[in-house]
């Protein structure tokens, strides 16, 4: 109605999530549009009112057939659409224009290594459900390339070695630990000959040391740099996940984090949540169909209080954690939370955008039941229980007994 009173065009993503009582209803409306258009009319009966209509509005959907959650889409208002298939992208090409827009002279070279490594990896690493070698993990990958670049600290650097750091700093951390060293392997393949240490990041390291002892936990190395590479994920994206099986530390390198980061004047709350816990009605809250009457839901209303704006000269960092299994039932909503977007919209119509203070947290077992495009969204650390072995528990349980001799 209001699109073809303004003349408006819009578009409707993921548009095959709607239930198919309200698609119909929506079929019928855009029927009594299109037919307005035909007849070229300057008003027209919309739902028992006249209306204006401006003959410049347009109406566009996307949608991902297939996905759980999804619904196919009814014949009479798929004949309403003209259909457009998305094609694979050329990545090499993106790649070159983004490394020469970030500052890259020699882009052209760097393009290329950079797609046969991913082509690469995703060929020969071992398939798991949170790998993502697509087009939002590159450009991931090109920002804090393009970001170190302009770092002061690294003008010493060839643009060879800034491009091979950026991408074994943003994949390493996903990769299990039977891939790590395959990896590694095809980096020193394209970038022969080429050693470039990790950004460092001294302070945090010390922080999370200290931490780590005050716990009463063994200082170990690979826990050290997972929470490391926790905090640099968390650096080029607002959503991140901690993936991993039971007993791989997880929760430690979270909290440890959080306690780091206030120890560095940067205080850190964490809001924990159990997604699966509730109705998807009661996660994110409903309209009453009758009545219009809006009850909060549990998410809608921390989102809400999370991203209020600080107080003047307050700094703080605020993650919103779900500690709780990713499916497409309820986490298929975050979606245009976690890309570009940072805009969740409620049932009510009310838009909550993600304030620079806040990210979104995933602590989950495994990613089996997620769909790609939630998969995508998402910075990736996976914390795998064979990099910690059994003496860190071994070592914490004797350290907390009363008895010495024990």
């Amino acid at each position: 109605k209001g699109l073809a009173q303004c003349g408006a065009w819009a578009c409707f993503d993921e548009f095959n999530r709607i239930n198919l009582e309200v698609l119909s209803v929506v079929s019928a409306q855009l029927k009594t549009i299109q037919n307005a258009l035909v007849g070229d009319l300057k008003r027209f009966q919309f739902e028992g009112r006249e209306i204006a209509l401006i003959p410049t509005c347009g109406f566009f959907i996307t949608m991902n057939p297939g996905y759980a959650g999804r619904v196919e889409l009814p014949d009479n208002l798929k004949a309403m659409f003209r259909p457009v298939t998305m094609i694979v992208p050329n990545l090499q090409q993106i790649c070159e224009i983004m490394l020469y827009s970030e500052g890259f002279e020699t882009a052209r070279v760097l393009a290329r290594k950079m797609v046969v490594l991913y082509k690469l990896a995703k060929e020969q690493c071992s398939k798991q459900p949170h790998y993502d070698f697509g087009l939002r993990a590159l450009k991931s990958v090109l920002v804090m390339a393009g970001g170190l670049k302009r770092d002061p600290t690294n003008s010493g650097l060839g643009e060879e070695s800034v491009l091979m750091r950026a991408l074994r700093d943003m994949n390493v951390p996903k990769f299990i630990f039977e891939d790590v060293p395959l990896f590694k392997g095809l980096i020193d393949d394209l970038f022969p000959g080429l050693t470039v240490a990790r950004v460092q990041q001294p302070e945090l390291l010390k922080a999370v040391e200290s931490k780590l002892e005050e716990g009463g936990y063994k200082v170990f190395y690979d826990q050290v740099d997972k929470t490391i590479q926790l905090y640099e994920t968390m650096l080029t994206r607002h959503t991140t996940m901690i993936v991993g099986p039971t007993g791989g530390g997880k929760s430690v390198v979270m909290f440890t984090l959080q306690k780091a980061q206030g120890e560095l004047g940067l205080p850190t709350k964490l809001y924990i949540l159990n997604a699966k816990a509730q109705t998807v009605n009661e996660l994110y809250g409903v309209l009453d169909p009758v009545t219009r009457e809006w009850a909060d839901g549990m998410l809608s209303n921390i989102f809400r209080d999370v991203n209020r704006p600080l107080p003047a000269g307050k700094d703080e960092r605020r993650y919103i954690v779900f500690d709780t299994d990713v499916d497409a039932v309820w986490v298929e909503n975050m979606n245009s939370v976690m890309d570009d977007n940072k805009l969740l919209t409620l049932p009510n119509g009310e838009r909550i955008r993600v304030a620079d203070h806040c990210k979104l947290l995933f602590e989950v077992g495994n990613l089996i039941y997620a769909s790609p495009a939630t998969v995508s969204r998402c910075g990736i650390v996976f914390v795998d229980p064979k990099n910690l072995g059994f003496e860190p528990y071994m070592w914490k349980w004797l350290n907390e007994r009363a008895d010495r001799t024990q």
